[in-house]
């Protein structure tokens, strides 16, 4: 079963800041990167159970993925999956964006 696949605005200002910050040295980096993230997200619909469980929250349901040194950090749910960050992998998580799992 395909599950769908949505952005939380969080997630997305945490892209358009990585690819800015990745920007000013290489334009061309932050383009891959914006476009390897994409096809991690797209991936995710097909085997969203692939991902590791977010070690800090030990929430079945709330996941991450490495892409190159990011984790894309997304929850899933009923029918859908959430994208809810996209951090740093060096970065630790304290709690979801947004207040939590729903």
């Amino acid at each position: 079963m395909d599950f769908r696949v949505v952005w939380s605005p969080e997630a997305i200002e945490d892209v358009e800041a990585i690819a800015d910050y990745i920007a000013k040295d290489s334009q061309h980096y932050a383009r891959a990167v914006v476009l390897k993230l994409l096809e991690a997200a797209r991936d995710i619909r097909d085997y969203p159970k692939a991902g590791r469980v977010v070690p800090e929250l030990a929430d079945d349901a709330v996941r991450e993925q490495f892409v190159y040194s990011y984790r894309l950090i997304y929850e899933v749910r009923e029918r859908d999956v959430v994208i809810v960050a996209v951090i740093h992998g060096k970065r630790q998580l304290d709690s979801l964006p947004g207040g939590g799992s729903q």
